[in-house]
């Protein structure tokens, strides 16, 4: 992945954009598991939690997610870099299959147009941070830059 950005100058805002959504992600996960409590794993009802429509097994997937998150950003080493960039990819590969089951019987994660909407807006915060998060030495950094301008 040669055209990733090492040592980009806004690194240190990127990271901080993506551990503001992996902590909404994982505020949004408690509060939808505190609100499903009692309702079936793939419930389908009413379950609003931060304006989004959610069921147990969304509010489960959504802690795990705002951990992952969280606990990539904390370790460093561009284990942030690797957990945003491919994290960024599913959120928006998720929303776009659960669109296309929207008004089915397999909405199993209960989701709605604004849950779409704003998994894609996690999505391309994370993909962005996974694309201009990168670290590596000064060397790394030479060479990204001569591949980026000279083409080699």
């Amino acid at each position: 992945m040669a055209h990733i950005p090492v040592n980009h100058p806004l690194r240190t805002f990127y990271r901080v954009l993506a551990g503001l959504t992996g902590l909404y992600v994982l505020v949004f996960g408690i509060a939808g598991a505190v609100k499903s409590a009692g309702s079936g794993l793939f419930d389908r009802g009413d379950i609003v939690a931060l304006g989004l429509r959610t069921n147990m097994a969304f509010s489960i997937l959504s802690i795990v997610s705002g951990l992952v998150i969280l606990g990539a950003l904390l370790i460093g080493r561009n284990l942030d870099q690797f957990v945003n960039y491919w994290g960024g990819f599913l959120f928006l590969i998720i929303p776009t299959l659960m669109m296309l089951l929207l008004r089915t019987d397999g909405n199993f994660l209960n989701f709605s147009m604004t849950t779409v909407i704003v998994s894609y807006i996690i999505g391309l915060v994370l993909l962005a941070a996974g694309l201009y998060g990168k670290i590596g030495t000064e060397e790394e950094k030479r060479r990204a830059e001569l591949y980026r301008y000279r083409g080699h």
